[in-house]
């Protein structure tokens, strides 16, 4: 890892290049070992899945859902996505001194209401309370525990790609709620557990070859980590992406890219070709197909657009939204 400065900055935490240059360049490199350095949204062995995560959004409240709901979806989902069945998780608290007890209260009901919804239960914790200024009121550090149940296909050209609904709500409507964005809106985050999806999508066994939840870095991100890791093209039709209208009005005025925003609630899969009906059909509701693998060109994601031209999808470079998730 090659750093000018050698400070960290805020795009180190955007889940795009400079997140990926962090990890790999210092995390991994001195905490090597086999099931670190898969880096996957868990880590598997002896039919477990494992994951962590923290939680920094601000602000702690916001449309569809709060930091509480977030740390408990967010963690689910990793575990889900992976193949497995959540079943424990724990959760640590940093409070900021002064912090309302009411709404710390609140956070806590919403992550029990959460946990109830996913099927899960929250079985260890910490708290630890710092002094004024330290913590920007609350940061939430999570782990989760599942047992395996799915067992994945390897990518191959041909598959098809589904995305199970609009991209880009979480992040807009943090946005929105943050002050950020001056404008009347209904959107609302998407955070939700998508382990009812992915129980669904495991019946159909190595059929199924990948599975994310987009989260940080948005659905470019994710399929930028599958083509690096398969040397596979990945080709999106970008009339097949399901974007809200907010969605695309807010993105227009800002500038940013629907495909790089954060999602809470998502599921990215590749599927069999033969097998995408059958999987459009458990998703449900927005769901769509909205690509398909190739061999070229290899390790690349291309958008073919609505215009009829194409362009190279890269990888998040900065971070148009800190701390949304």
């Amino acid at each position: 890892m090659t750093r000018g400065d050698g400070l960290v900055t805020l795009a180190d935490g955007s889940g795009g290049k400079a997140t990926r240059r962090l990890v790999e360049g210092l995390f991994v490199k001195e905490l090597s070992n086999p099931l670190l350095d898969e880096l996957g949204d868990a880590a598997v062995a002896d039919g477990l899945a494992f994951t962590t995560d923290s939680f920094v959004v601000k602000p702690l409240f916001f449309p569809g859902g709060d930091i509480g709901e977030l740390a408990v979806n967010g963690t689910v989902n990793d575990l889900a996505v992976a193949g497995a069945e959540p079943l424990w998780l724990s959760a640590g608290f940093v409070i900021e001194e002064g912090f309302p007890l009411d709404d710390l209260r609140r956070i806590a009901r919403s992550m029990s209401r959460a946990a109830l919804a996913a099927g899960v239960s929250v079985v260890a914790g910490d708290t630890k309370v710092v002094e004024r200024g330290s913590a920007d009121g609350l940061f939430v550090t999570t782990a989760g525990v599942g047992r395996m149940r799915a067992t994945f296909g390897r990518p191959q050209a041909g598959d098809r790609i589904l995305l199970s609904g609009t991209i880009g709500d979480h992040g807009f409507a943090v946005l929105v709620a943050r002050g950020d964005l001056k404008l009347e809106s209904t959107l609302e985050s998407d955070t939700a557990p998508l382990n009812g999806l992915t129980a669904s999508l495991a019946e159909l066994g190595p059929q199924v070859r990948w599975m994310r939840d987009p989260t940080r870095g948005g659905l470019a991100t994710a399929l930028n980590e599958l083509a690096g890791s398969t040397g596979l093209a990945v080709r999106l039709e970008e009339e097949s992406i399901p974007v809200r209208a907010e969605v695309a009005g807010a993105a227009e005025i800002l500038g940013i890219d629907p495909l790089y925003v954060a999602n809470e609630g998502k599921l990215v899969a590749v599927v069999a070709a033969e097998a995408a009906d059958d999987a459009l059909r458990r998703l449900g509701g927005d769901a769509a197909i909205v690509g398909e693998l190739a061999d070229d060109p290899p390790g690349l994601v291309v958008l073919e657009t609505i215009l009829g031209g194409s362009r190279i999808v890269d990888m998040l470079v900065g971070d148009p939204l800190p701390r949304i998730c």
